[in-house]
């Protein structure tokens, strides 16, 4: 029989960090057309492990079906650019900009997708769906 030897080193404050943290404002722009989606690739996304204070890299990509908003993207790109130092889990980085953006632009349908780059030897790919399903 194996011995259990892992103490628990992840505490509530790095489960929650960075869910509130304050971002740059999410502007939006009126909507002229109807019935067409849109994809935005964000390759150089970056934060940092709230445990062990080293950076994370990845690809977020946000797909939706706008109803009367679209995102601005100059916004968009400063929005991101608020979590190069901010320390969040990808599961919940994923999960606040779904939130952020979704609450900004009210989509019909909105997806993000983060793939994060390799470490210990392991790839993650989280997405989150709005709306979401209770």
């Amino acid at each position: 029989m194996l011995k259990k030897t892992h103490k628990r080193e992840y505490t509530p404050e790095h489960a929650q960090g960075g869910i509130s943290a304050s971002l740059p404002h999410l502007e939006t722009f009126d909507n002229q057309y109807r019935g067409y989606e849109i994809t935005i690739t964000i390759p150089e996304y970056t934060s940092i492990c709230p445990r062990t204070g080293l950076p994370d890299f990845g690809t977020i990509t946000i797909h939706y079906l706008p109803e009367k908003l679209c995102i601005e993207l100059k916004s968009l790109k400063y929005y991101i650019l608020g979590y190069r130092n901010l320390g969040i889990f990808y599961e919940n980085a994923v999960n606040r900009i779904l939130d952020d953006a979704a609450g900004a632009c009210r989509p019909k349908w909105m997806t993000v997708r983060g793939e994060f780059r390799t470490r210990g030897g392991m790839h993650t790919a989280v997405e989150a769906r709005f709306p979401r399903k209770k």
